[in-house]
């Protein structure tokens, strides 16, 4: 991505909270393409004069085509008092998905355990018998329906490779445009998942902090529905 289309929503000393873009990596991988960890980097090296190479701390990861609120953490203790957060469940990480169709209960908590495939990357409703089995959880709840589509919040109390993708797929409701796990129902078009909310403590002066963005509301799908996260 162009340094020039970093958007910080907020910044201080102790961290730094940007809106990650659909189909950036969040961080360095296997690929080699630019991603936002790097980004993040240039920026702070640049805005600040740093000489060396600047530090952020990864504290959370978004796939990469999902888009979102993300934070960083501009030190090594706030990437450590985050990243422990981020374990014993202080951070509520609220998504929205457009799904192609709707589920049979429009509001409930699917619990699964899933495996990943390291060979091709893809993720599966395993048994918690199964070696490598972790378990997932999240809340959904549709909000509106229109032309076959739904609109659903999902609250995410785990954090776990492609979970909200592999799990509303196993309720027959693939989110829109996931071509991996969206089976017969599978639509093309950019993924419709969007990390819209995130509430968290501040690392250092424990001031509960919220941040909230909207997915890209002039594109397909989401334009099908009246979407207001306020």
């Amino acid at each position: 991505m162009q340094d020039n289309e970093l958007i910080i929503l907020y910044e201080d000393n102790h961290l730094i909270v940007v809106l990650k873009p659909q189909n950036v990596a969040c961080c360095p991988d296997e690929s080699g393409d630019d991603n936002l960890l790097d980004c993040v980097k240039r920026y702070i090296k640049t805005a600040y004069n740093k000489q060396g190479n600047a530090y952020v701390g990864l504290v959370h990861r978004l796939d990469r085509p999902t888009g979102g609120v993300m934070v960083f953490a501009k030190t090594s203790k706030a990437a450590a008092r985050l990243s422990q957060a981020m374990k014993e469940g202080g951070f509520e990480k609220r998504y929205l998905a457009v799904l192609c169709g709707t589920p049979s209960k429009k509001k409930g908590t699917l619990e699964n355990y899933l495996r990943k495939n390291s060979v091709n990357n893809t993720v599966y409703v395993c048994t918690q018998t199964e070696e490598g089995a972790k378990f997932a959880s999240l809340d959904y709840e549709i909000k509106q329906e229109a032309e076959g589509l739904s609109l659903a919040e999902i609250n995410l109390h785990t954090g776990r490779t492609h979970q909200i993708r592999v799990q509303t797929a196993s309720i027959n409701a693939p989110v829109y445009g996931d071509m991996r796990y969206g089976g017969e129902k599978a639509v093309k078009g950019k993924l419709a998942l969007w990390a819209y909310c995130l509430r968290f403590f501040h690392p250092t002066t424990a001031e509960k902090l919220c941040f909230m963005a909207e997915p890209p509301l002039d594109g397909s799908p989401w334009n099908k529905f009246d979407i207001n996260i306020k």
